[in-house]
């Protein structure tokens, strides 16, 4: 009984040595699961966080197209802007060089008076009237420089047009003026071979003879009187669209033509550029003379509406005075608004 007793406690049959070895092989075996779990899960981690961040690379390189695009677009808008700048800052500077002109030139312009413009009419319309020997003769005399600035209005033309500011200041303050003015203009070609009437946009009274002269007759005249006086057109205050047309369409021949300009303002931009595009469409003659002369009359509406700026009024009077001197024409400057 002792010998059987002592192998049983020396040999490897006892109860702890067995529950030993049995929980060193569980916890090995759970090591090693955990380590082939964790090794499995590693590549599809590595996978969702691969494509994870691919996205966020697409979405940045889109992101960076867009800006991209965004600063080209801003580019090409700053460089609009500052070309436009430096285009008003040249015509601001060309505006200016012709007020400081204007203010030179217009002093003597303003002192025009309304019984010297009566007088002028009446010389016009004798010299109308005068005989072939009185023609002749008066051919070989020369005025002198200053009187063919200021007055005598040569009406040896066939054919007359009339440019007609049918601006808001014209309409409102001075049209009976006009008609008037008109009337008078008439009276000192008692006939003529053709007539024709447009505002300074270059727009026909009568649609009908667009391109065509209207013939002269006493009841065509008083149709072009009575259409006058309620006749209202689109216009941006600036004859020069009305004169460049009326020369475009009818001095396309030898005709000797007049063209009365009636307005008071010039909006254009320059009018270095007016006098070089007229000088250029108006042909002139073997003996040097323009095919059309150009004459104007000045009305000051703009000097009697209060709070008005008067620089488009003094620009018109420039441009015209100088105009008509490069045309063979005379400028009037009235001195009222009313008849």
């Amino acid at each position: 009984m002792r010998r059987r007793r002592k192998r049983s406690r020396d040999g490897l049959g006892g109860g702890f040595s067995l529950s030993f070895l049995d929980a060193i092989s569980c916890g090995f075996g759970a090591i090693v699961i955990l380590l082939v779990l964790t090794k499995l899960g590693e590549p599809r981690a590595l996978e969702e966080a691969h494509r994870e961040l691919q996205g966020r690379v697409l979405a940045l390189e889109q992101e960076l197209h867009e800006i991209r695009g965004e600063t080209r677009l801003l580019d090409r808008r700053l460089k609009s802007r500052v070309e436009q700048l430096s285009r008003e800052r040249q015509q601001i500077a060309r505006l200016q060089g012709d007020l400081s002109r204007i203010r030179g030139q217009f002093a003597a312009t303003r002192q025009l008076s309304e019984v010297q413009e009566i007088v002028e009419g009446r010389l016009l319309a004798a010299q109308q009237s005068l005989s072939e020997e009185m023609k002749r003769l008066l051919s070989t005399y020369r005025r002198p420089k200053r009187d063919a600035l200021v007055g005598g209005i040569p009406v040896d033309s066939e054919y007359v047009i009339f440019v007609i500011d049918t601006s808001g200041s014209m309409v409102e303050h001075a049209w009976p003026l006009v008609v008037q003015k008109m009337r008078q203009v008439l009276d000192a070609y008692p006939k003529v071979k053709g007539v024709q009437v447009m505002n300074d946009m270059g727009q026909y009274m009568f649609s009908g003879y667009a391109g065509k002269w209207i013939p002269d007759t006493p009841g065509r005249r008083r149709v072009i009187l009575q259409r006058l006086a309620g006749w209202k057109a689109f216009s941006n205050s600036s004859p020069v669209e009305g004169i460049e047309r009326a020369i475009r369409a009818f001095a396309s021949g030898d005709e000797r033509i007049s063209i009365y300009v009636f307005g008071d303002e010039f909006t254009g931009p320059s009018i270095e550029d007016v006098l070089e595009t007229v000088a250029r469409i108006n042909r002139r003659d073997e003996a040097g003379r323009p095919r059309v002369r150009i004459h104007a009359v000045g009305f000051p509406t703009i000097f009697t509406i209060p709070n008005v700026a008067e620089a488009t009024g003094i620009r018109f009077a420039t441009l015209m005075r100088a105009l008509c001197q490069q045309n063979a024409g005379t400028f009037v400057g009235l001195n009222a608004t009313r008849p």
